[in-house]
């Protein structure tokens, strides 16, 4: 069994990857600002040193959207070389960060390249949008009297669990470059998704399709975001309401 750092342990994905790891037999330490174990604030590599004496594995869960993806991945790079026992690190990444110029999509890519040059053992899982995600997004949009959507734009919503004991099971294993791509079970167009959100919240709302402008929503309207030819999840979104 392994020692085994999950940054962002204690977020949506990290949880159960935790979980899982732990599970298997694996020594787990959760790093994130707040850890009674292991404080690690990743923006400016406080506290890893600590964190990594004597790892063999990363798990690299820990993200923002609000940006500084790439400084905390280039502290954790250098701890894990300081460090001089870690074999292998495995990164969650997005569907399309090379095709959707997105800011946040430009670092995740970006972060993947470090790694990749990094010269660590290496796993980076693309994966689609979490159902979480896609949920919380209709939320917002149902708050307002007219559900708002971006028209032309469809998603393939993944369940977390899933991904999860994908990243597990990397963990445990060798370096892998990287591995296939993994989307959900299916291509739902927004008007589709919303009226389910709709139907299993019991709420009532006209639906708006909105084109939008710009060169990242191009890219999420050419399907850039989207996986077909690996749509390897089993949770449906439609489940996915029905346990809210």
């Amino acid at each position: 069994m392994s020692t085994i750092l999950v940054t962002g342990g204690t977020g949506t994905l990290g949880r159960p990857v935790v979980e899982r790891l732990r599970t298997a037999g694996h020594e787990v330490r959760v790093l994130s600002r707040s850890a009674p174990d292991f404080p690690v604030d990743l923006r400016d590599g406080s506290g890893l040193d600590a964190a990594m004496a004597g790892a063999e594995v990363i798990v690299h869960c820990a993200s923002s959207p609000r940006g500084g993806d790439d400084v905390a991945a280039g502290h954790l790079i250098r701890a894990a070389e300081r460090a001089g026992t870690v074999g292998h690190l495995v990164y969650i990444s997005i569907v399309g960060v090379d095709e959707v110029p997105l800011p946040y999509y430009r670092t995740k890519l970006k972060v993947e390249r470090m790694l990749e040059a990094s010269g660590l053992g290496l796993t980076i899982l693309r994966t689609t949008q979490f159902h979480d995600l896609v949920a919380q997004a209709l939320a917002a949009a149902a708050r307002l009297p007219v559900m708002p959507l971006p028209a032309g734009v469809s998603g393939q919503p993944i369940a977390v669990e899933e991904v999860a004991d994908r990243l597990a099971a990397l963990a445990a294993g060798p370096p892998a470059g990287r591995v296939p791509d993994m989307g959900g079970p299916e291509v739902l167009t927004f008007e589709e998704a919303a009226r389910a959100y709709l139907a299993a919240t019991g709420k009532r709302r006209p639906l708006l399709t909105v084109p939008l402008a710009g060169k990242a929503y191009a890219g999420f309207k050419r399907g850039g975001h989207l996986t077909p030819s690996h749509a390897v999840g089993r949770g449906t979104f439609a489940e996915f309401l029905a346990r809210l």
